[in-house]
């Protein structure tokens, strides 16, 4: 059956560059760009008359294009990254190079991620947003004159689709590779007079790819399942009410960390051998963790994690402005055991636990008058995190460590974005944000459980900080935009909760944004062309560094570099060369470096020091200079064509990305560069209401890894893999 499919799979590419002459179109069009209608600047726009770098994903290509989670968009969009770092369920996202690898659930991301206007400040709440999306849209670069929080990084803003006036309903079921399917469906429509729903639900089952060495378990199987239910009131003609209840729940294993090298255990008693394939891997819980993580002793790396999303959107015409609210509440229980030795040997086990509360509030005024479109707003958040971190690395002696925590947030910030047309063709733009954030972390400190629990400490830190955004606009032509802007943003400082000496905060980092960029549609709206520049000066940058315990060692903790730069530009092209045929490419380009950092040398101090402590020698050396570890290149894109041919209508697609290497100092390796490639092919009655399909993901089979990691020394070197190739049939319907 896999043969099969992948066989008829293959075929995708050679139907995409079939001759038009031996089709017949499915319905006489004139060959142009679709005009994609965006609320990037929070009302509605065509994502061409937006002066940002903006990458916009409609939600029926998702599944075209294998985006099943959020960290999927890393293949779709222009200098993005997303890592589940250490092969965790929590995504780190990163656009331009502004991001940090990080696996604790306590910091704010730096990139912003709103699912229908409500911000998630933990990037572990997003994991069960991604079903019944109308669409994606990603901002680059500083963002905080139009939404809830401040943000260096940019934006992921998701909108769910919203109840529809008449009855529909539909649903789509794939069954694939390692026995996994998932099911998604929705029913929406009218419920009374003024008052519209739509009920939305997705699961997805199975898909176990790895395997113990030893005993040959199977570890990889999804276990999700996401329930969301909107209503929309029209309270009045003036008065639009919009009520969300999200519920996810997610049981998914874990990922299995490969050998890349023999791995010899600490007592010497047996040495495993490098895994000879991505799919081996091993695990096994000690009963110390396993009694504090309340999992039995067989259990097997993997989460236990559930969310609820709450939100009220009001939006009312006052005559003279229009009044939006959005009031938002939000819980998450993390619960996560990895195995990050990847033997029996549990010398790099760890354990997340976490509780988060989040409430919001945020309130806006808008209105367009004449030559002036304002927009003056205020949001504020008082959010809790409660939890912790169990870590079991072993030297000589075993080590169960933990570090305990309480974590309160309270912010305000008062914003405004406002454009100005000088001329019929020129329009300035100006933003300006004032936020004021308390952050407070308790804690009992990082300890063995052995050693008696020490006195509460609470640590504090604070954010006061003016942002903003000024631009000009010019229409070039009725179908070009030229735009150039200056932006400053803020990323909240916070504090390091896994193993450290101390909980002292890191602090905020702050960029300048330079950039300047051309939207265009030529040939009659055939082709579009987007395309940005920019510059980033780079103020303590948040970096995950190193500090040493005299008992414990190696010690991860979140840093600041004082001085840094990234640099680099973007290009986005869609053609339409004839009827039926879609063709787009994106091209990212970023590099950066260091200017004024002094750190921790691990591999100097590590060799200054004995093998399994004391660590009393810790050694330094400037980094100044040494480029930013992201990939300098990224390439992308996706060719689509639609025929009909017997009364058939036929969508054969495929699409592919890119990724160059990654520079990694402090484990002295690189990430090898990768590509990977998809292809689907789908086909239904004309006129009908369901389609059939084949899909392939990572169809060439590519080895690539996430992460490289010397968790226990670099004789012990391990990393999390990719999944390989997998293929699927799909059926959807709508009603």
């Amino acid at each position: 059956m896999q043969r099969l499919l992948l066989g008829a799979s293959g075929v995708v590419l050679a139907l995409a560059a079939m001759p038009a002459a031996a089709q017949t179109a499915p319905e006489s069009h004139t060959a142009t760009v679709q005009d994609i209608i965006v609320t990037a600047q929070r009302r509605e726009q065509s994502s061409q008359d937006v002066g940002i770098a903006l990458s916009v994903i409609g939600g029926q290509n998702l599944d075209e294009k294998g985006v099943n989670v959020i960290n999927d968009i890393e293949n779709v969009v222009p200098n993005m990254e997303v890592d589940s770092q250490f092969g965790s369920g929590q995504p780190s996202f990163r656009i331009r190079g502004i991001g940090t690898r990080e696996y604790s659930s306590n910091n704010a991301s730096t990139v912003g991620i709103y699912v229908d206007e409500v911000a998630h400040p933990y990037t572990i709440t997003t994991q069960g947003a991604m079903f019944d999306i109308a669409r994606l849209e990603v901002l680059r670069g500083p963002q905080g004159t139009l939404y809830g929080r401040n943000t260096t990084g940019g934006a992921v803003n998701i909108i769910t689709n919203a109840p529809t006036v008449d009855q529909r309903a539909g649903f789509s079921a794939e069954y694939g590779s390692y026995d996994r399917y998932k099911v998604e469906g929705y029913v929406s429509g009218q419920i009374a007079p003024g008052l519209l729903g739509r009920l939305a639900a997705v699961t997805e089952q199975g898909g176990a790819w790895q395997y113990h060495r030893t005993t040959g378990e199977k570890l990889g199987d999804r276990d999700k399942t996401a329930l969301r239910a909107r209503l929309t009131w029209d309270a009045s003609q003036d008065v639009t009410v919009d009520l969300s209840a999200t519920y996810s729940i997610d049981k998914s294993d874990g990922l299995g960390f490969r050998l890349r090298a023999p791995y010899p255990v600490f007592d010497g008693s047996v040495t495993y051998p490098a895994d000879t394939a991505r799919r081996i891997t091993g695990w096994q819980i000690s009963p110390a963790l396993a009694a504090v993580s309340g999992r039995s002793l067989n259990a097997k790396p993997g989460r236990d994690n559930d969310g609820l999303d709450l939100s009220a959107r009001v939006r009312a015409d006052l005559g003279w402005a229009t009044l939006n609210t959005i009031t938002a509440y939000q819980t998450f229980s993390r619960s996560e055991y990895n195995d990050w030795d990847g033997t029996p040997a549990a010398e790099s086990d760890v354990y997340f636990y976490n509780d988060i509360k989040a409430f919001s509030q945020e309130a806006r005024l808008s209105n367009e008058a004449g030559r002036l479109n304002w927009m003056v707003g205020a949001h504020y958040a008082d959010e809790s995190v409660d939890g912790g971190f169990y870590t079991e690395f072993r030297g000589a002696n075993r080590n169960l460590i933990n570090t305990p925590y309480d974590q309160s947030v309270q912010a305000i910030g008062v914003f405004t974005h406002n454009s100005f047309a000088l001329t019929d063709r020129l329009s300035l733009i100006a933003g300006l944000r004032y936020e004021n954030e308390d952050r407070s972390l308790t804690t009992t400190g990082t300890r063995r459980l052995n050693v008696a629990v020490g006195p509460e400490m609470t640590y504090k830190t604070s954010l006061s900080e003016w942002t903003g955004r000024f631009g000009l606009e010019y229409d070039l032509a009725d179908n070009a935009l030229l735009y150039a802007s200056v932006a400053r943003g803020v990323k909240s400082g916070g504090f390091t909760t896994y193993n450290g000496q101390s909980q002292t905060p890191f602090k905020p980092e702050v960029v300048i944004a330079y950039e300047a960029g051309i939207k265009s549609d030529l040939f009659d709206n055939r082709l579009r062309v987007n395309g940005a520049v920019f510059y980033y000066d780079y103020e303590n940058q948040q970096i995950q560094g190193n500090e040493y315990s005299r008992e414990t060692g190696q010690l991860g903790k979140i840093t600041n570099v004082p001085k840094s730069e990234i640099y680099g530009g973007e290009i986005e092209l869609t053609w339409t060369p004839f009827s039926g045929l879609t063709i787009s490419q994106n091209f990212g380009y970023k590099e950066g470096k260091y200017n004024e950092y002094f750190a921790i040398d691990p591999t100097a101090t590590n060799a200054a020091n004995p093998v399994n402590g004391p660590w009393d020698i810790i050694i330094s050396n400037d980094r100044s200079g040494e480029p930013l570890q992201f990939p300098k290149f990224n390439y992308g894109g996706s060719i689509a064509y639609d025929w009909s041919m017997a009364g058939v209508a036929l969508r054969a697609e495929t699409n592919y990305n890119q990724r160059d290497g990654i520079y990694n100092a402090s484990s002295a390796s690189v990430l090898p560069g990768y590509w990977l490639w998809n292809a689907n092919l789908s086909a239904g009655p004309e006129n009908a209401n369901w389609r059939v399909g084949l899909w392939a993901r990572n169809l060439f089979n590519t080895e690539y890894e996430e992460t490289r990691n010397n968790f226990n020394g670099g004789a012990r070197p391990t990393s999390s893999p990719n999944e390989g190739r997998t293929v699927g049939v799909r059926l959807t319907m709508d009603f």
